[in-house]
């Protein structure tokens, strides 16, 4: 029993440690990374890792009285009007950035439908931040990737969403809220895109910010420096849904309806094929029966011209051929009649010329 004490003692200890460890590692994996905040909270915005529970400037102490009195409304400006998820903030523009410079650089992204550069109430001088307008929520994302940090008349600008109308809670930079701040003035806010929240250095207190209703930092969803937090999305409602769902059958139809069109042309043209080629091989046939019922009995009545046509011709010829005949015959028996004469004068003189030269058989001993 002692030594089984010892081992469980022992794994309890070992796991411990491995846990310790296991943290540790965590912690210094997250010391270089970053996380941006969804909903805002002045008390929050002011701390660098999102885990102060008390104001430390009278910027925050504002900021934390307008929130909690309801005294600002982000949808009651009269000049911000259109559709807020296509509607880029830019920030950081020099003094002589006009509009058209800025629409100038901002059509490179997308078509911007209206842009507005806030100015000065008296002066009419810009305050160095502007909003830019697109026809489509793609083309804000892609501004909103590739325009940051983008240098317009010799000074580096910044791009955001519009998180006047699309963040929960905010509070502008005028009644002691908003992302920015120099460090000189030590009203400096964070939870933004250009100063996100570092990684909490210390033990979160859950319980305070839960008291306070503070949203506690989100553990666990770090992201690096240099990944770019994505905007929010547009809410789609069941309509919309059941639109872009009834498109999308719309097109897989049209693209079922081309894939059976593109199939049936392919088999009507393999038919056209296969009957052109059983065109040509009964042409064939029929041509070479054609040509054998000329030769064949069974034939037709072009057949039995042509072969009343051809025993006319050959009698003809036979009948112009025994005609010549007739006419040579008399020459012809005269030259035979003659040649037997011949014949018959040369015989009779062989037959005396032998019976005068040859010796009597009835005297042996004649005379020589």
């Amino acid at each position: 029993p002692k030594s089984t004490i010892v081992c469980q003692f022992g794994c309890r200890s070992f796991f411990k440690m491995v846990g310790e460890e296991q943290k540790e590692r965590r912690s210094t994996a997250n010391l270089n990374s970053v996380f941006y905040a969804e909903s805002y909270h002045p008390i929050q915005a002011g701390s660098i890792d999102g885990t102060d529970i008390l104001p430390h400037d009278n910027a925050i102490y504002r900021a934390l009285l307008c929130s909690n009195a309801g005294l600002y409304d982000p949808f009651g400006d009269p000049k911000a009007i259109g559709d807020p998820y296509s509607t880029l903030f830019v920030g950081h523009l020099s003094q002589f950035t006009t509009e058209q410079t800025l629409q100038k650089e901002m059509n490179k992204y997308g078509r911007v439908k209206n842009l507005r550069i806030v100015r000065h109430i008296v002066t009419g001088a810009s305050r160095g931040y502007a909003f830019v307008e697109f026809e489509t929520d793609r083309d804000m994302r892609r501004a909103y990737t590739d325009a940051h940090h983008k240098v317009i008349d010799d000074s580096e600008i910044i791009v955001d969403y519009n998180r006047q109308r699309l963040m929960s809670g905010w509070i502008p930079r005028r009644l002691g809220g908003g992302l920015g701040g120099k460090k000189e003035s030590g009203q400096l806010r964070f939870g933004g895109r250009e100063r996100p929240f570092r990684a909490p250095l210390r033990p979160i207190p859950w319980d305070d910010l839960k008291r306070l209703g503070i949203p506690p930092p989100p553990e666990g969803r770090y992201m690096s420096r240099f990944q770019a937090p994505s905007p929010p999305r547009r809410a789609r409602s069941l309509e919309d849904a059941r639109d872009s769902s009834h498109k999308h059958d719309k097109r897989s139809n049209h693209s079922h309806r081309q894939d059976r069109s593109i199939s049936r042309e392919r088999s009507s043209g393999r038919q056209e094929r296969s009957m052109d080629k059983e065109d040509f091989s009964h042409r064939q046939r029929t041509h070479g029966r054609k040509r054998g019922d000329r030769r064949s009995p069974s034939h037709d009545h072009s057949s039995d011209r042509s072969s009343m046509d051809r025993s006319r011709h050959s009698r003809k010829r036979q009948k112009s051929s025994r005609d010549r005949h007739d006419m040579k015959s008399p020459s012809l028996d005269h030259s035979s009649d003659e040649t037997s004469t011949y014949r018959e004068e040369r015989r009779q003189s062989h037959n005396a010329r032998d019976d005068r030269w040859s010796p009597r058989t009835d005297d042996p001993f004649g005379d020589t």
